[in-house]
């Protein structure tokens, strides 16, 4: 398996060497008390497995399918949200960012900050994201091969910033559908850099619903599994304690109750994995 350079952000850290790493957290801050609860509980989980885990919630979502769709709290309200679930369980915190503007105070909450895949090829928004000196991990875009990428790696490395890891979401397959090449992985990881999986958003079915984006859900262990036997170094799951009510990305969404025992296997196959 190609070797990465670890990439540490706050406790948890991810690459060669290192356990399998996860990205938990519902899509979008609902609430305070909810953003919260759903903090307590992978953190809860992340103890049992002994299994390092960062929080994951956006406070702005830019680009829902329809303009009635919820967005979140916004920038001010969304990142105090996250200072409290920080405190209350000690997790490190990812969130997105999407505007240059937006970088700045996300960073000083958020221990990574996520750029999304629509806007993997903005100069500037990478630029200043790097300059932050957080971890940025940066989803690769539904249009981009994954050697294309070296290019988005080099605008934050020569931006002063090596802290870095790169997300696979899929790519786009004709029309409301992605699909996901499992070469992604080791040629990803071949840029020297840790890979995640962004399984969530690989099961999108983009605009395929009645103004929203639907998914197949029922699809996340087995598409997790193949990531996590393809070496890659995290897996990115949203999650909801009942994925019907989430305001966002509810048709991809893991289900609370079900997040410990696919944790479990996963952490199971990868200890196959990094040790064949």
């Amino acid at each position: 398996m190609q070797a990465v350079a670890p990439v540490s952000a706050g406790a948890v850290t991810f690459g060669t060497g290192h356990p399998l790493a996860f990205i938990l957290g519902p899509c979008v801050i609902e609430s305070e008390a909810h953003a919260i609860d759903i903090g307590v509980f992978v953190a809860e989980v992340a103890k049992r497995l002994g299994v390092p885990v960062v929080f994951k919630a956006s406070f702005d979502k830019a680009n829902r399918t329809s303009i009635t769709s919820y967005r979140g709290p916004g920038l001010s309200e969304g990142l105090k949200v996250l200072a409290k679930v920080k405190a209350r369980t000690g997790l490190p915190i990812l969130t997105d960012v999407h505007e240059v503007s937006q970088v700045a105070p996300a960073a000083e909450i958020a221990d990574i900050l996520q750029i999304p895949a629509f806007l993997s090829r903005q100069t500037d928004l990478l630029v200043a994201a790097a300059k932050t000196g957080r971890v940025v991990n940066v989803k690769k875009g539904q249009f981009l091969a994954p050697r294309d990428m070296r290019h988005v790696v080099a605008k934050l490395v020569d931006s002063g910033n090596a802290r870095v890891l790169v997300t696979e979401r899929g790519a786009s397959f004709g029309y409301n559908n992605l699909v996901v090449d499992p070469r992604a992985f080791p040629m990803l990881r071949e840029l020297g850099y840790p890979v995640i999986f962004d399984v969530t958003h690989s099961l999108q079915l983009p605009g395929a619903g009645d103004g929203i984006t639907a998914g197949l859900a029922q699809y996340i262990e087995p598409m997790s599994q193949a990531g996590v036997a393809a070496g890659v170094d995290g897996v990115f799951m949203e999650v909801h304690e009942e994925p019907s009510r989430a305001r966002s990305d509810a048709a991809n969404a893991l289900r609370l109750d079900l997040l410990e025992p696919v944790m479990r296997r996963l952490v199971a196959l990868d200890k196959i994995v990094r040790h064949a």
